[in-house]
């Protein structure tokens, strides 16, 4: 399928999308704000007073659902690309691999943290096997990250896609943290193999 044919059928899908226009209606950047709200409804996720970091936040609907949600929130939202400011959110342009950004983390919110949340995937190459390894890799990183800066009831919440990286997600998963689900939210499109790993507990 050409690339101007493929746009074009993004575009009409965009248009229909109930969820698209509900963030618009509602203030939100993305519809991808609809997923964090349906996981802390069956997974009670925040608390008011949670110190929370927001990996691959931009554009930065997750950090606005945790702007208007969590009373007296911490939150630092990074991304490798400029956000716009979020009331009551830190926004940090940087990777979150790198020494300089953890430090400025541990400034901010201290070593251990609460939340850690990662909606991160890579552009999309067309190749969808490729796409899911290099985003399972993502995920990796992310959960690596958690295990350093959690606190001992934290949870670590990201997307996942179904792939050839998926069993090995959920396996490190399980060695890190007491409990593990997957979860699937009605508002993530039914034809996207993507999927969210709920972790809690620091074992």
């Amino acid at each position: 399928m050409k690339k101007n044919k493929i746009s074009k059928n993004w575009i009409n899908k965009q248009r229909r999308d109930i969820y698209v226009k509900k963030s618009k209606i509602e203030g939100y950047r993305s519809r991808a704000v609809y997923k964090l709200e349906e996981i802390n409804t069956k997974f009670k996720i925040f608390s008011n007073g949670s110190k929370i970091i927001d990996l691959g936040a931009a554009p930065g609907s997750w950090s606005q659902y945790i702007s208007k949600k969590v009373k007296n929130n911490k939150t630092i939202a990074i991304d490798l690309n400029e956000m716009e400011k979020i009331e009551n959110i830190t926004t940090v342009k940087g990777d979150f691999t790198h020494e300089t950004i953890q430090l400025k983390i541990i400034q901010l919110l201290g070593m251990k943290v609460d939340v850690i949340l990662s909606d991160m995937a890579v552009n999309t190459t067309g190749n969808k096997d490729l796409d899911s390894i290099q985003t399972g890799e993502l995920c990796l990183q992310a959960m690596a990250f958690s295990k350093k800066y959690l606190s001992s009831n934290g949870k670590f919440i990201s997307k996942i896609f179904m792939g050839s990286s998926f069993n090995e997600i959920v396996k490190t998963g399980k060695e890190y943290f007491k409990e593990v689900k997957v979860f699937k939210p009605k508002s993530s499109r039914k034809d996207s193999k993507e999927n969210f790993i709920i972790c809690r507990y620091l074992r």
